[in-house]
């Protein structure tokens, strides 16, 4: 309940492989966001949000259902939800809201994974179009004229303009943007035409690291094609001019895509205030997980570092939250579902396993706080990003992580019993995560307690340790 004793509505912004780096609000270098900074402004900014799982499908259902990937069943891009499962949108469904979904749905299609609960749906088909995209609807498929980003938010907004009466409602908006290939708008394609900042760790070397994150596919030099940059590169360049041209490229698209969803995010901030429901709404902007921007000269995301891990988030309700603060404790994506819930005075459903962090935004009986995050990323990737399963824990200081590199083989042996490796960053000393200090006999008594902490919480979530990672001591 807010303040105003009123159910509040729900809208819930999310956009796709957005960095919390890219947001002015959160100190970007790169680029201006000023819509978004709007709801930093009313409301709080997070600091320390994490993804539990840094991949498209599973960090949508871990929101969705307040789960961990092992306990919703989506662990990877393949697949599928079973969108029958508890979700915040049944039980807000089962309460008396009028539930929609616009967008971005990506936990496949077809049967018992077509978006259940809701009143109203109109997805893309997978990734979607950013030109004249196809959408999915309970009546069928059809092709929308426009630019993807605008047809979201046209479509949300229609919805709530045809309701009648006075029920509180829900409403997802998922944007594709700025997902790959980055194709903007035309009235954004001259925007960032200036040479764009090179982030501190864009010559990271690798020395420390294991060989699970050297022998990822993701630097830019390598790994971005004509589909992403449009353009082919000028003749002649070394692998170093060559990284430079396609950061530079890369960036403005992906920023000219970041634009748009900025003025769209205005667009519903100001749909909110003519309606006279911006004080009564609890308006949430977030991305499904970090990005790297060139970051240890990467794009892309899947690993349990920073630039993946952090997620952005900013949160409104003026009429029950404070303006203008700064959260810093760790919350995650699996807290999303049980803060809605919370915010409109409803139990979650016993099988979500997030912690509330209502209570830290209202002030009013905040739970203890978070001690760590867990992170599990499922997918094994051998061919494409060859980016290995891991799975890690962070604290606010130390962040531990085991690449278990099942059925990983050593490279032109044919041997598929690749090593587990260990990595160890100490974030208040190493903010950049350049020194892995695993090794490192100063670290030992640390590096032992955060296996303990790690296994007792996949202990408590119900996740099993891969059987090369053995049990610590004193677990």
């Amino acid at each position: 309940m807010t303040d105003s004793g009123r159910r509040p509505n729900i809208v819930m912004i999310l956009t796709d492989d957005h960095a919390a780096h890219a947001i002015s609000a959160y100190g970007s270098v790169v680029n201006r966001t000023p819509r978004m900074d709007e709801i930093a402004a009313s409301g709080v900014r997070f600091d320390n949000c994490f993804v539990t799982n840094s991949l498209c499908s599973p960090s949508r259902a871990s929101i969705l259902t307040g789960t961990y990937s092992h306990v919703n069943g989506v662990t990877t891009l393949v697949t599928p939800i079973d969108a029958g499962q508890p979700t915040f949108i049944s039980q807000l469904k089962d309460a008396g809201y009028r539930t929609a979904m616009v967008g971005k749905w990506h936990m496949g299609h077809g049967g018992d994974s077509d978006p259940q609960h809701f009143d109203y749906w109109d997805v893309f088909i997978e990734q979607g179009e950013y030109h004249d995209p196809q959408l999915l609807s309970a009546d069928g498929l059809r092709v929308v004229p426009g630019y993807a980003t605008d047809i979201v938010t046209d479509l949300a907004i229609d919805w709530v303009d045809s309701l009648e009466g006075d029920d509180p409602w829900c409403v997802l908006i998922y944007h594709k943007a700025p997902h790959r290939p980055w194709q903007p708008k035309a009235e954004h394609a001259d925007m960032y035409s200036e040479p764009i900042p090179l982030p501190a760790t864009f010559h990271d070397d690798y020395s420390t690291r294991t060989s699970s994150a050297r022998r990822a596919l993701m630097r830019l030099a390598e790994n971005l094609n004509t589909e992403d940059l449009k353009v082919d590169p000028p003749e002649g360049l070394d692998y170093e001019q060559l990284a430079l041209w396609k950061y530079q490229r890369y960036m403005e698209d992906y920023l000219r895509c970041v634009a748009s969803v900025d003025d769209n995010v205005g667009r519903v901030v100001d749909w909110l205030r003519d309606r006279g429901d911006f004080a009564d709404t609890f308006l949430m902007y977030a991305s499904d997980q970090g990005f790297f921007l060139g970051d240890h000269g990467w794009f892309d995301k899947r690993f349990m570092y920073e630039e993946s891990l952090r997620m952005p988030l900013l949160v409104s309700c003026p009429r029950s939250v404070p303006a203008g603060r700064v959260f810093d404790g760790i919350v995650t994506n699996v807290d999303f579902a049980p803060t809605i819930l919370e915010a409109v005075g409803i139990e979650p459903h016993p099988r979500m396993q997030g912690r509330s962090f209502w209570g830290d935004l209202t002030g009013v009986d905040p739970l203890p706080p978070a001690e760590g995050v867990y992170y599990r990323y499922w997918e094994h990737d051998d061919v494409f990003h060859h980016a290995p399963a891991h799975y890690g824990y962070r604290t606010d200081r130390y962040k531990l992580i085991y690449f278990y590199n099942d059925g990983l083989g050593l490279p032109g042996t044919g041997d598929f019993s690749y090593p587990g490796e260990w990595e160890l960053y100490d974030l208040q000393t190493d903010e950049h995560e350049l020194r892995n200090v695993y090794d490192d006999p100063a670290y030992a008594i640390v590096r032992e307690e955060l296996k303990v902490r790690m296994w007792r919480a996949q202990e408590a979530l119900a996740d099993q340790p891969h059987p090369g990672q053995p049990r610590p001591v004193g677990a």
